[in-house]
């Protein structure tokens, strides 16, 4: 089962990456809103609603939901967020085809070493299944500690300067993923009992709010720096974070021991590559033309 839950995974993070690309596509021809215009934002999105190419990004978002809530009932919650940083190389490979512009050696060359990292890194820390629902005790030791922390990177974020700034509330929203992927996960091994307990769970809704306050933070995150300062805290934030959660809450398990030195390198050689490719205009929009 860990096979499919990679490759659902896989699919849920290609489907963000079109989302991604195509709405980005969409906005890019529709005029920004004037800052003093009266009900200015809600011409430009009722303008970005019209359009074909910005809806066929929400079904892309749409399918990449789904695609990772069946990721996570069919593997370890340790094994489908870190393979959900692929979205970077999905961006990458997308967005080259819709905006027909090559990406050029150096950025396949960090496309290669994010791969590798990866790949070597879950081939080593090689995580295994463990229980599908979460005893309440240890919803309430974490969940505590988690708000304080996220409260506190939160607070402190309008006091740093820009790119520090980015990597607090990139480590925040982080966060916030890891947890609505592990409550998701909670609630959908609650439907082995019924369709009724899972709807009636407070981990299902839950799930639904600390998601929609991860995506409003990750606005939030993209608009406070760039992609550059935020990303090691998103990709190495949620899958390291991702791993921990498996193992407090689910009893998943990694292999440690000798293989802590090449999990380590690979995991530096993950965030290395998405850095480099988190410089592309073609993933971070074209504002990042300058800095590549």
């Amino acid at each position: 089962m860990t096979g499919l839950a990679v490759l659902l995974a896989l699919l849920s993070a290609c489907g963000n990456a079109v989302a991604s690309v195509l709405q980005r596509r969409g906005a890019s021809t529709e005029a920004p809103p004037a800052s003093t215009a009266r009900f200015g934002w809600l011409r430009w999105l009722i303008g970005l609603i019209r359009r074909p190419v910005w809806l066929w990004g929400m079904a892309a978002l749409v399918l990449s939901a789904v695609s990772q809530v069946a990721a996570l009932a069919a593997g370890p919650l340790s094994v489908v967020q870190p393979v959900m940083t692929t979205e970077l190389l999905f961006t990458l490979a997308v967005g080259s085809v819709v905006f027909r512009r090559p990406a050029g050696a150096r950025t396949w060359r960090a496309f290669l070493m994010m791969a590798v990292g990866l790949g070597a890194f879950l081939a080593l820390a090689d995580p295994t299944k463990g229980t599908t629902v979460v005893p309440g005790g240890r919803w309430l030791i974490l969940l505590g500690p988690t708000v304080v922390v996220i409260g506190a990177l939160v607070a402190l974020s309008p006091r740093l300067p820009s790119a520090p700034r980015a990597t607090a509330l990139g480590s925040a929203t982080a966060i916030g993923f890891s947890f609505t992927a592990a409550l998701l996960k909670d609630a959908i091994g609650r439907a082995d009992v019924g369709l009724t307990v899972l709807l009636t769970s407070w981990q299902f809704y839950t799930a639904m709010a600390v998601g929609l306050f991860s995506f409003l933070m990750l606005q939030a995150t993209l608009r406070a720096g760039s992609l550059v300062a935020s990303q090691p805290a998103l990709t190495l934030g949620d899958a390291l974070l991702s791993m921990v959660l498996g193992a407090v809450l689910f009893d998943e398990t990694i292999e440690l021991g000798w293989r802590i030195v090449p999990e380590t390198a690979a995991l530096l050689l993950l965030v290395m590559g998405s850095i480099r490719v988190a410089r592309s205009p073609l993933v971070a929009g074209p504002r990042a033309e300058q800095q590549w």
